[in-house]
């Protein structure tokens, strides 16, 4: 396939995958498989008949004729960039960068491709350190953002107009939601069905997860940041307070805590805290229980007075204002609009029976905005 098809009477949601080399092959290659699977592979685990594939993926780079990966394997090009105008989505793989990465101007053609295609409306989707391409064309600043956990500081350093949130798996945010990213390595899946179901509806995405036996990721990155969370600053005490906040942010007056363990004047602890990591000490606690109300309230059916127990807040009033204010929606509200999207993708059965039952659930398209609307956010 030289050029991506599609058919004059209904034209194919676009999808451009990028190939750098710093690219995985894999990972290109299984993105391209779930879109073009999307339609097509369903009707035949059912009736044995092939469908029409819904989506119209092709990879991108900026030559043409193919690409040598970030493990010598070659990735064929279909589209050069210059050939190419902005698609409905592109889509962003991992990229084998160095962690502490010094090179500016690496993606230079790539960066200008992708400021293109954000400018002209296209949807723009990245999985684990693909972001930092996002962050390099400029397109992040302003914005939260999430990458692989290890990038994460090593964005929050070379572009200090994003903010960086380290906890969450998938975040959606940007001028008419249309940056999307999914932080950790093997993400890419979850950023895969989350753009089918965004251009096909959530039937589409939840037929992929069956037929490539995707579980969601519902954990989010926070269990594997903390590893690294000590070191995310060069300040090492602050640093020890960092990781014992990750596992006790629910607990009664933690910043007293914290200023405890550091063994500093409170004042003095307050000066420093904000200096290493940009944010009050009582900020990063709100920021890290909202995080994990977030989670709490997409993944399980507690009540909100509950949720925000778990947290750490014994006022569920007080905290269901502190919760709009950070994400502008209720913590039902955002129950009601993301838990649907866990719910839906969650949805397993490996026996043919079960899936064919599962096939007569009702469409719940509306959980994802269209590109053009601008009435729901998954974070602020």
């Amino acid at each position: 396939m030289n050029q991506p098809t599609s058919t004059a009477a209904a034209p194919l949601p676009r999808i451009a995958i990028v190939a750098t080399p710093l690219s995985s092959a894999s990972v290109v290659y299984g993105m391209y498989e779930m879109f073009k699977s999307a339609g097509r592979d369903w009707p035949w685990v059912l009736k044995g008949e092939y469908g029409q594939s819904v989506l119209d993926p092709f990879i991108v780079a900026a030559q043409p004729g193919h690409v040598t990966g970030c493990n010598g394997l070659p990735i064929r090009v279909d589209v050069p960039m210059s050939d190419c105008a902005a698609p409905d989505v592109v889509c962003v793989p991992e990229s084998l960068l160095a962690i502490d990465h010094r090179e500016a101007g690496m993606f230079q053609r790539e960066a200008a491709w992708l400021r293109r295609c954000h400018a002209e409306g296209s949807l723009m989707a990245t999985a684990c350190s693909g972001a930092m391409l996002l962050a390099e064309a400029g397109l992040l600043d302003g914005h939260e953002a999430t990458t692989h956990w290890a990038y994460c500081e090593t964005m929050q350093r070379r572009h200090p107009a994003v903010r960086v949130q380290s906890q969450r798996a998938l975040m959606v945010t940007g001028e008419g939601h249309r940056l999307v990213m999914a932080g950790g390595g093997t993400s890419w899946m979850d950023l895969g069905l989350y753009v089918i179901a965004r251009c096909a509806g959530i039937e589409a995405a939840m037929q992929v997860a069956r037929l490539f036996l995707i579980d969601w990721h519902q954990v989010g990155q926070q269990p594997f940041a903390r590893v690294a969370r000590s070191a995310q600053v060069d300040d090492a005490l602050i640093g020890r307070c960092q990781a014992w906040i990750a596992d006790h942010y629910a607990d009664p007056a933690p910043v007293a805590a914290m200023v405890r363990m550091s063994g500093l004047p409170p004042r003095s602890f307050q000066r420093r805290f904000k200096l290493a990591t940009g944010m009050a000490p009582l900020e990063y606690v709100h920021t890290m229980r909202i995080e994990e109300a977030k989670h709490l309230l997409e993944t399980c059916d507690l009540p909100v007075a509950a949720v925000a127990q778990e947290v750490g807040y014994d006022d569920a009033a007080f905290f269901g204002r502190l919760f709009r204010r950070q994400v502008n929606l209720t913590p039902p509200q955002y129950r009601r609009r993301f838990g649907g999207l866990r719910a839906a993708l969650a949805e397993g059965g490996g026996q043919v029976a079960q899936l064919r039952a599962a096939s007569r659930i009702s469409s719940t398209d509306g959980i994802f905005p269209s590109p053009a609307s601008p009435s729901v956010a998954h974070s602020t």
